[in-house]
Protein backbone atom coordinates (compact mmCIF):
# COMPACT_ATOMS: atom_id res chain seq x y z
CA UNK A 1 0.00 0.00 0.00
CA UNK A 2 2.95 2.71 1.28
CA UNK A 3 4.66 1.68 -1.95
CA UNK A 4 1.14 2.52 -4.13
CA UNK A 5 0.89 5.81 -2.59
CA UNK A 6 4.63 6.44 -2.94
CA UNK A 7 4.50 5.90 -6.79
CA UNK A 8 1.28 7.70 -7.26
CA UNK A 9 2.28 10.61 -5.66
CA UNK A 10 5.67 10.87 -8.14
CA UNK A 11 3.16 10.41 -10.55
CA UNK A 12 0.67 13.83 -9.72
CA UNK A 13 3.90 15.62 -9.00
CA UNK A 14 5.43 14.87 -12.28
CA UNK A 15 1.77 15.72 -14.42
CA UNK A 16 2.09 18.80 -12.04
CA UNK A 17 5.28 19.55 -13.29
CA UNK A 18 4.85 18.93 -16.69
CA UNK A 19 1.47 21.00 -16.61
CA UNK A 20 3.67 23.76 -15.51
CA UNK A 21 5.70 23.75 -18.25
CA UNK A 22 3.20 23.75 -20.72
CA UNK A 23 1.05 26.72 -19.42
CA UNK A 24 4.22 29.04 -19.37
CA UNK A 25 3.38 32.45 -21.34
CA UNK A 26 5.97 32.88 -23.75
CA UNK A 27 7.44 36.51 -24.26
CA UNK A 28 6.40 38.41 -26.91
CA UNK A 29 8.49 40.52 -28.41
CA UNK A 30 7.92 44.15 -28.56
CA UNK A 31 7.12 45.59 -32.25
CA UNK A 32 9.43 47.90 -33.46
CA UNK A 33 8.55 51.59 -33.39
CA UNK A 34 8.36 53.17 -37.48
CA UNK A 35 11.38 55.66 -37.84
CA UNK A 36 10.63 59.46 -37.22
CA UNK A 37 10.69 61.20 -40.77
CA UNK A 38 11.50 64.88 -41.29
CA UNK A 39 9.82 67.07 -42.56
CA UNK A 40 10.63 68.36 -45.89
CA UNK A 41 9.87 71.84 -46.87
CA UNK A 42 8.65 71.89 -50.03
CA UNK A 43 9.99 73.73 -53.28
CA UNK A 44 7.91 76.50 -54.89
CA UNK A 45 6.48 74.88 -57.85
CA UNK A 46 4.75 76.11 -60.81
CA UNK A 47 0.90 74.65 -60.16
CA UNK A 48 -0.68 74.20 -63.93
CA UNK A 49 -4.64 73.44 -64.08
CA UNK A 50 -6.04 70.82 -65.03
CA UNK A 51 -7.22 70.88 -68.72
CA UNK A 52 -11.03 71.13 -68.58
CA UNK A 53 -12.54 67.48 -69.07
CA UNK A 54 -15.56 67.68 -71.43
CA UNK A 55 -18.55 66.09 -70.04
CA UNK A 56 -20.12 63.67 -71.97
CA UNK A 57 -24.13 64.12 -71.81
CA UNK A 58 -25.55 60.66 -70.10
CA UNK A 59 -28.34 59.60 -71.19
CA UNK A 60 -31.20 59.43 -68.91
CA UNK A 61 -31.62 56.22 -66.65
CA UNK A 62 -34.52 54.06 -68.75
CA UNK A 63 -37.09 53.73 -66.52
CA UNK A 64 -38.20 50.05 -66.21
CA UNK A 65 -41.52 49.18 -66.33
CA UNK A 66 -42.66 46.17 -63.79
CA UNK A 67 -44.09 42.97 -65.94
CA UNK A 68 -46.69 41.86 -63.66
CA UNK A 69 -48.11 38.42 -65.38
CA UNK A 70 -46.82 36.28 -62.63
CA UNK A 71 -47.23 32.46 -62.72
CA UNK A 72 -48.95 30.90 -59.86
CA UNK A 73 -47.12 29.97 -56.59
CA UNK A 74 -48.73 25.98 -56.63
CA UNK A 75 -48.82 23.81 -53.16
CA UNK A 76 -49.07 19.74 -52.14
CA UNK A 77 -52.17 18.22 -50.98
CA UNK A 78 -53.61 19.66 -47.83
CA UNK A 79 -50.43 22.33 -47.17
CA UNK A 80 -49.84 25.52 -46.82
CA UNK A 81 -45.94 25.10 -46.51
CA UNK A 82 -44.16 27.19 -49.66
CA UNK A 83 -41.97 24.18 -52.17
CA UNK A 84 -39.10 24.72 -52.93
CA UNK A 85 -39.59 25.24 -56.28
CA UNK A 86 -41.78 28.14 -55.78
CA UNK A 87 -38.81 30.40 -54.40
CA UNK A 88 -37.50 31.04 -58.22
CA UNK A 89 -40.93 32.70 -58.67
CA UNK A 90 -41.43 34.37 -55.62
CA UNK A 91 -38.09 36.09 -55.73
CA UNK A 92 -38.96 37.07 -59.33
CA UNK A 93 -42.21 38.37 -58.19
CA UNK A 94 -40.43 40.28 -55.58
CA UNK A 95 -38.00 41.77 -57.95
CA UNK A 96 -40.97 42.82 -60.28
CA UNK A 97 -43.25 44.34 -57.33
CA UNK A 98 -39.91 46.70 -56.10
CA UNK A 99 -39.92 48.50 -59.18
CA UNK A 100 -43.17 50.29 -58.57
CA UNK A 101 -43.69 50.80 -54.44
CA UNK A 102 -47.14 51.82 -54.67
CA UNK A 103 -48.93 48.86 -56.47
CA UNK A 104 -50.90 47.17 -54.13
CA UNK A 105 -51.54 43.27 -54.39
CA UNK A 106 -54.37 40.84 -53.79
CA UNK A 107 -52.75 37.20 -53.16
CA UNK A 108 -55.95 35.03 -53.37
CA UNK A 109 -55.50 31.71 -52.06
CA UNK A 110 -57.46 28.82 -53.29
CA UNK A 111 -57.62 24.70 -52.22
CA UNK A 112 -58.74 21.76 -54.24
CA UNK A 113 -62.43 20.05 -53.35
CA UNK A 114 -60.71 17.56 -50.94
CA UNK A 115 -61.76 18.49 -46.98
CA UNK A 116 -64.49 20.40 -45.27
CA UNK A 117 -65.22 23.70 -46.73
CA UNK A 118 -64.19 25.26 -43.62
CA UNK A 119 -61.12 23.19 -44.11
CA UNK A 120 -60.83 24.77 -47.46
CA UNK A 121 -60.74 28.21 -46.72
CA UNK A 122 -58.71 28.06 -43.84
CA UNK A 123 -56.31 26.12 -45.88
CA UNK A 124 -56.51 28.71 -48.83
CA UNK A 125 -56.08 31.75 -46.68
CA UNK A 126 -52.86 29.77 -44.94
CA UNK A 127 -51.76 29.58 -48.46
CA UNK A 128 -52.03 32.94 -49.42
CA UNK A 129 -50.20 33.98 -45.46
CA UNK A 130 -47.66 31.78 -46.53
CA UNK A 131 -46.38 33.61 -49.62
CA UNK A 132 -47.28 37.33 -48.12
CA UNK A 133 -44.84 36.29 -45.34
CA UNK A 134 -42.23 35.52 -47.94
CA UNK A 135 -42.86 38.76 -50.16
CA UNK A 136 -42.62 40.81 -46.53
CA UNK A 137 -38.79 38.89 -45.83
CA UNK A 138 -37.99 39.81 -49.71
CA UNK A 139 -38.68 43.57 -48.79
CA UNK A 140 -41.97 44.22 -50.16
CA UNK A 141 -44.18 46.02 -47.73
CA UNK A 142 -47.10 44.62 -46.11
CA UNK A 143 -49.48 47.55 -46.24
CA UNK A 144 -48.97 46.55 -50.73
CA UNK A 145 -50.05 43.15 -49.27
CA UNK A 146 -53.91 41.90 -48.75
CA UNK A 147 -54.93 38.33 -48.72
CA UNK A 148 -58.11 36.57 -49.30
CA UNK A 149 -59.04 32.60 -49.42
CA UNK A 150 -61.18 31.21 -51.56
CA UNK A 151 -61.29 27.65 -50.84
CA UNK A 152 -62.51 25.81 -52.97
CA UNK A 153 -64.88 27.66 -54.64
CA UNK A 154 -62.80 28.78 -57.89
CA UNK A 155 -61.24 26.47 -59.45
CA UNK A 156 -59.19 26.77 -62.38
CA UNK A 157 -58.99 23.06 -63.45
CA UNK A 158 -61.65 20.01 -63.03
CA UNK A 159 -61.48 18.68 -59.55
CA UNK A 160 -62.21 14.85 -60.86
CA UNK A 161 -58.26 13.91 -61.55
CA UNK A 162 -55.38 14.52 -59.34
CA UNK A 163 -53.84 16.72 -61.94
CA UNK A 164 -56.90 19.20 -61.76
CA UNK A 165 -56.31 19.36 -57.92
CA UNK A 166 -52.95 20.03 -57.80
CA UNK A 167 -53.84 22.96 -59.91
CA UNK A 168 -56.20 24.41 -57.94
CA UNK A 169 -53.92 24.34 -54.82
CA UNK A 170 -52.65 27.52 -55.93
CA UNK A 171 -52.18 31.71 -54.97
CA UNK A 172 -53.33 33.64 -57.64
CA UNK A 173 -51.77 37.22 -58.12
CA UNK A 174 -53.94 40.31 -58.69
CA UNK A 175 -52.75 44.29 -59.02
CA UNK A 176 -55.30 46.24 -57.27
CA UNK A 177 -53.88 49.62 -57.45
Amino acid sequence: MKILRTSLLLAVFALFAITLQSCKTRKVAAKPTPPVQKEVTPVEEKVVPPAPVEKKAEPAPVEEKPDYTFTNVLFEFDSGVLKTSSFEVLDKMAKEMKKDPSAKFVLNGHSSIEGSVSHNMSLSVDRANSVKSYLINAGIPAANLTIKGYGAAQPVASNDAEEGRAKNRRVEFQVSR
